[in-house]
């Protein structure tokens, strides 16, 4: 009984050549979806039923997170993003659809024309009203371009551009007239729309009266919906926008919260948009990030026509304004500011900030010229050099390199035989300025020296130069531009490397060196060497 089971069993199973059982009828079996044999007519239906299921069916849109500080993508949330490794900023997104899209012809409003037969007067730059401001932008504001000026909460973003927009209402310029310069017709009093979705009105208001930004035609408008700041657009047609700030403006068609990624992202493409229609220049207040960049989509920077950073120390009252990226003008021009209870002020002359007049004949001070951009500012070092009692002895900055000050100290022990292994060395700036370029070295080294040995430099006496591993004072860029800032602040003498073949101001004498221990030579005898010393330097 049990065989015969058996046999009917393996009758009904009989495997192929192929390894699978199969039913009695193999001609009409066939797999099924589910790994089972059935009829051949079953498995059509199956396959028919499930090729018109994937036919008729859609897949559906997979959700995608976005870090609100970087824009970096993922499929799945993450507690820390991928990118700038910030905790808690990774939020979902709504996905688009994964259909596909076509975008219909539309009929041209305007033609396209030769290049040479486009009117430039009406992309000519207007000038501001803040000559420090101009200076960055290439002139002026361009009708239709977009400005984001970037920077650190209270370094005086909002302070700068209200008197910005105080002075193009009122058609003012705080600029001097120069000699040599062409006549400027007159500005001519504008309408102003200063959108603000940080402060209230009522607070603004109290700003602008500290500051005297109250001009007639500067219009306030505390928003923070897109719609609505579109809407006083719409109404007031002013000759500037400012909105302070990007972050802070929402759009009720996009989710998530104001100041995120896709907010951003839309508020900045429908400012713009509403810019290059109306030929409006917009100016834009960016945040920033911890590690100083400007926070939202990096798309932003990119969509903008100038990114400008404002930099500042909150101990000093100098302030910066960089241009990152300029499409009307040059990325290395720097605008320098007075930031003060009553206001800001433009300075045409940055230089006596950074210059000590009281410490000028003792030891351990050195002046030299840096370029910020391309405008020189003459700083002065200052060293102080006492013995240490610590096996490590300390080298603490200010304003300099840590690095590079351990640099030059290794470089002035080993090739100008200065010791400075038992002693401890402090090296500051004056007026919280930062040093970044390698033409201070020599400066720096210097007045090191000149502090190490107790010893007053000669007056009105500067240095410039790169001061190499091997001990060679390298050349610098733009040195005629530096010596002519340093005759021009009253400098009759010049340390500088030998084979930059300057071009000297009148009333100065360059001495070229091309050691640091020729230059420690100089600094040592007290005088500046004769003219028999000059002819055995360059030999």
């Amino acid at each position: 009984m049990g065989r015969g089971r058996a046999a009917r069993h393996r009758d009904h199973f009989r495997r192929p050549r192929g390894g699978r059982p199969s039913p009695p009828t193999a001609r009409r079996a066939g797999r099924g979806p589910a790994g089972l044999w059935v009829p051949t007519a079953s498995v059509t239906r199956v396959t028919t039923s499930t090729s018109a299921s994937r036919a008729t069916s859609k897949r559906p849109a997979k959700p995608a997170y976005r870090c609100s500080e970087c824009g970096w993508t993922t499929a799945k949330w993450v507690g820390r993003c991928g990118e700038c490794q910030e905790w808690g900023t990774v939020t979902e997104e709504a996905a688009a659809s994964a259909g596909p899209r076509t975008a219909a012809v539309a009929p041209t409003r305007n033609p396209a024309r030769p290049i040479g037969e486009i009117d430039v007067e009406t992309a000519r730059a207007t000038p501001t009203g803040v000559a420090e401001f101009d200076r960055v932008l290439g002139g002026g504001l361009v009708p239709g371009a977009v400005v984001l000026l970037a920077g650190e909460p209270g370094v005086g973003k909002s302070t700068l551009l209200l008197k910005v927009a105080s002075n193009v209402a009122a058609g003012v310029s705080d600029k001097v007239p120069s000699p040599g310069d062409s006549p400027r017709p007159t500005p001519q009093p504008r309408t102003v729309l200063y959108v603000t979705g940080e402060e209230s009105a009522g607070q603004v208001r109290l700003r602008a009266e500290r500051v005297g930004a109250l001009a007639p035609g500067l219009l306030l408008a505390a928003e923070t919906d897109l719609a609505t700041v579109l809407g006083h657009i719409e109404a007031t047609n002013p000759a500037m926008l400012v909105v302070d700030s990007v972050q802070t403006i929402a759009s009720a068609q996009v989710e998530g919260a104001p100041g995120g990624v896709s907010q951003v992202r839309e508020v900045a493409a429908a400012l713009i948009a509403a810019a290059k229609e109306r030929d409006l220049p917009v100016i834009l207040v960016g945040h920033v990030t911890k590690d100083g960049s400007v926070a939202g989509p990096r798309t932003l920077e990119h969509l903008v026509d100038v990114v400008c950073q404002f930099e500042g120390d909150r101990h000093s009252r100098l302030r910066l304004v960089r241009a990152v990226k300029n499409r009307y003008g040059p990325t290395d021009e720097v605008g320098c500011f007075d930031l003060s209870e009553t206001g800001i002020v433009g300075l045409t002359d940055p230089s006596g900030l950074f210059m000590s007049h009281s410490g000028a004949g003792a030891p351990g001070t050195f002046i030299t010229v840096t370029l910020e951009g391309r405008r020189p500012l003459a700083l002065e070092i200052q060293s102080l050099v006492v013995p240490s009692s610590l096996t490590n002895p300390r080298r603490t900055t200010s304003g300099v390199d840590s690095s590079r000050l351990a640099m030059i100290l290794a470089v002035m022990h080993r090739h100008a035989g200065v010791r400075l292994v038992d002693q401890d060395v402090y090296v500051s700036t004056i007026g919280g300025a930062r040093v970044t370029e390698p033409a201070a070295d020599l400066a720096i080294a210097l007045a090191t020296f000149s502090a190490r040995e107790d010893q007053v430099m000669p007056p009105g006496t500067i240095a410039i130069g790169e001061v190499g591993l091997a001990g060679d004072i390298r050349p610098v860029s733009g040195l005629d531009r530096r010596l002519g800032e340093a005759a021009r602040l009253g400098f009759t003498r010049a340390v500088v490397p030998r084979g930059s073949s300057p071009k000297p101001p009148a009333g100065m004498t360059v001495l070229p060196a091309q050691h640091l221990g020729e230059a420690v030579e100089l600094a040592r005898a007290g005088h500046l060497p004769s003219q028999q010393e000059r002819t055995r330097f360059d030999e």
